[in-house]
């Protein structure tokens, strides 16, 4: 998690120098001593997992956002080595940012994280990270006092301090799920409208940073598996394919970011997927190691990410791809694994916090950087 977090960062201040002069000072040497301050030349996805004694960059334990089930250490994990990698680009190098500047920066704007698992866990990191720069630590606080949980749609952590929220907005598939109609075929229990974005996506608009992400839940179980099949206008899809109508629904999602979002003031971007490592995936076993693995075993390659690529490339407006898959294809050594709430709950009882990294150690306490792939026309 803090790895995206900082590629997030990192994104930032090449893209808004003119607006946040500032914001140099934040990561002070990033790629200039070898491409005299552009990133162009730097591809940060291309490199490779190092150990760093000064890593974790926050104390999860010590952070009252940090959602249980993903605070390992907390969790009885014995290791933690895992909290101390960090992303080592070929040909570049990011240094650890400075908070107090990245604060100022987001003085009174609006962070939004809309998508699954994956992105709660990233939005409970970057709020962490944050933290360690704010003294009164009782001026950061949820704005409706809820306790972080799956089960809440809306999270929303505010830093009064400095006039800014980071928020959460839960929607798995970002598109509208509805129970099937009267007449639908028996076996249809509930349908994805293809063609209708998340009613709540009224509320995304508006923000200054806007970062989803999708496909966790775009598997066999969780769709037909459970009576979900898709509809397109009032039509229900029984023979349409997961990886059509993936493809459908983002380019709703594009349709809809070119439509409503007025990119002149809100910078979007898209996480792609994220790799599982099973051992058994029916037994739903994570083959957790105490190291990065050395090899991706393929899992560096995913069709919902080369789908959103493929998506944001055609799409009218500036929208930045977070192409984090094959760089999370390593971290075998991440994965909540038993390290959950209660370390005898069976692993089929976490829902979509499997397979998540170990984000709220990663994201924010290793501090790996990857370029961020940005088409625009």
């Amino acid at each position: 998690m803090v790895d995206h977090c900082l590629n997030f960062f990192v994104w930032c201040m090449n893209d808004l120098h003119d607006e946040y002069p500032h914001l140099s000072q934040a990561f002070q040497g990033i790629g200039v001593s070898v491409f005299n301050g552009s990133f162009d030349d730097c591809d940060a996805f291309d490199g490779s997992w190092v150990i760093d004694n000064s890593y974790p960059l926050y104390n999860s334990s010590e952070c009252p956002f940090v959602e249980r089930g993903f605070n390992c250490l907390g969790n009885g994990r014995v290791d933690n080595d895992y909290v101390k990698w960090r992303w080592k680009p070929k040909n570049c190098d990011i240094p650890k940012f400075d908070v107090h500047t990245v604060l100022e920066m987001f003085r009174n704007k609006r962070i939004v994280f809309v998508g699954d698992s994956m992105s709660r866990t990233q939005w409970e990191s970057l709020i962490c990270l944050l933290m360690t720069g704010v003294e009164d630590k009782s001026s950061v606080y949820e704005v409706n006092g809820n306790n972080i949980t799956k089960q809440i749609r809306y999270l929303g952590v505010r830093f009064s301090s400095f006039n800014f929220t980071v928020e959460f907005f839960r929607s798995v598939f970002l598109v509208q799920h509805n129970w099937a109609r009267k007449h639908a075929p028996r076996r249809v229990r509930s349908t994805l409208r293809l063609d209708k974005l998340d009613p709540i996506s009224s509320q995304w608009v508006n923000s200054d940073v806007l970062i989803f992400n999708s496909g966790q839940w775009w598997v066999t179980g969780k769709l037909f598996g459970t009576g979900c099949y898709f509809e397109v206008g009032k039509s229900v899809k029984l023979g349409m394919s997961i990886s059509t109508a993936f493809r459908t629904a983002i380019e709703t999602w594009a349709s809809w970011v070119e439509t409503m979002i007025d990119t002149n003031r809100t910078h979007v971007f898209f996480r792609t997927f994220e790799p599982s490592h099973w051992s058994d995936p029916k037994l739903r076993l994570c083959n957790v190691t105490q190291q990065p693995s050395l090899e991706a075993g393929g899992k560096d390659q995913s069709l919902f990410s080369d789908t959103v690529m493929e998506v944001v490339k055609n799409m009218t407006v500036p929208v930045t791809v977070l192409h984090i898959t094959s760089m999370s294809a390593f971290r075998t050594d991440a994965h909540v694994d038993l390290h959950s709430l209660d370390p005898s709950m069976e692993l089929d009882k976490l829902g979509d916090k499997i397979p998540a990294f170990c984000f709220l150690d990663i994201l924010f306490n290793t501090g790996s950087s990857r370029k961020f792939l940005q088409f625009s026309r």
